[in-house]
């Protein structure tokens, strides 16, 4: 395949790009029948698992081969622009299962590691319906109980919750963000609401906790800087993938597409629009290029970096998509054009915590030089 990263890969990563590449090419193929049905697509998920991409992820450290962000950041982004509801359901299985390896590293972290290792499944607990998309901050209380802490509440948009084996759970223990790994059982129940206009294929349930022991064993460390930032790094990739895919619909569409003897792109309005969706486009990757480069390279301001790039990722894969409904016309708007449903994913990705309007607060502020 050809590297679009401008920095260099190890053979390893490279080989492992591959497998998805070719992999991708296949999931792409029948994304739309799986957004149509609403179903998570499970084979995918063990297609990248026997391809040794969940081993790949993660870290070294904790028993991985350890992918770094430049090849993480290719991966996803590989992934989500041929299906982005597989590729935002193994970001978040991966998100959870190396945040557990990491954050019990000093207890129970080669357990989860082996469980992660051994194929089975992961999905994030952390985002609450009253915690204002900062799902690092929970809000809701977890009290003291035989074995543990037992906790009562809701988390919210638990991406592959129905076959995750393993939760990552944060609840305030003592006034303080706490973090574990639960193994769901019957205190864990999933509220049937499930009926979302994108990236309908995730099934990003809402679960139900009553009386639910997080147990002391499993409890871990906050998050770090030096843990590889799963979620944070693939966030900005998911939004730029569908950007990709949008895109290629739109540009597909006006090249086939003739109107008054000649194809749509030759409309000037066409042109001129897509010049400025494409540069726009190529400067939201490049943001996400500097901010993986700085996090291969130890440096702090990667995080803010990935803020600023999943802020921009998110506004412009909405941008390029809704303007490949209006280059498409009527037939981009018909149920089976991929044209729409690039347009729903792609407003699905400035939901996602943090969203949009959270980081532009934050970036604002900064900019600004106002306090919190």
């Amino acid at each position: 395949m050809t590297d679009p990263s401008p920095f260099p890969l190890r053979t390893s990563e490279r080989a492992v790009l591959d497998r998805v590449t070719d992999l991708a090419t296949e999931f792409g193929a029948v994304a739309a029948d799986y957004d149509e049905r609403a179903e998570i697509a499970v084979d995918h998920l063990t297609a990248l698992h026997e391809a040794e991409v969940d081993r790949a992820v993660l870290p070294e450290r904790v028993g991985g081969t350890g992918l770094s962000y430049g090849a993480f950041g290719q991966l996803v982004r590989t992934l989500a622009k041929a299906d982005p509801s597989t590729a935002t359901i193994w970001t978040m299985h991966a998100g959870a299962g190396v945040a557990l390896a990491e954050i019990t590293a000093d207890t129970l972290g080669s357990f989860f590691a082996e469980e992660f290792l051994a194929g089975k499944r992961f999905a994030n607990a952390l985002s609450e319906p009253a915690s204002g998309n900062r799902f690092l901050q929970p809000q809701q209380e977890a009290v003291s109980a035989p074995g543990g802490w037992e906790l009562t509440g809701a988390k919210r948009f638990v991406s592959g919750a129905e076959i995750a084996d393993y939760l990552l759970v944060n609840a305030l223990v003592d006034g303080e963000p706490t973090f574990f790994g639960l193994a769901p059982d019957a205190t864990v129940s999933i509220i049937p609401i499930w009926d979302t206009l994108g990236l309908r294929a995730t099934r990003s349930q809402l679960l139900s906790f009553e009386r639910t022991v997080l147990p002391a064993e499993y409890r871990g460390r906050r998050p770090g800087a030096a843990d590889f930032a799963v979620i944070p790094a693939g966030l900005p990739a998911l939004s730029l993938g569908i950007a990709n895919a949008a895109l290629d619909a739109l540009v597909e569409h006006a090249n086939s597409r003739v109107i008054l003897g000649a194809p749509l792109s030759h409309q000037q309005w066409v042109q001129h629009e897509v010049a400025d969706a494409q540069t726009r486009l190529a400067a939201a990757h490049a943001l996400y290029e500097q901010a993986l480069w700085q996090a291969d390279n130890g440096i702090p301001a990667f995080l803010p970096t990935l803020g600023r790039s999943k802020y921009l990722a998110n506004k412009v894969a909405v941008d390029v998509a809704q303007l490949g409904v209006r280059v498409g016309g009527a037939s981009g708007y018909l149920k089976r054009s991929p044209i729409q449903r690039h347009l729903r994913d792609a407003e699905a990705g400035q939901l996602m915590a943090y969203s949009t309007e959270v980081l532009a607060g934050v970036i604002g502020k900064e900019v600004l030089g106002v306090a919190d």
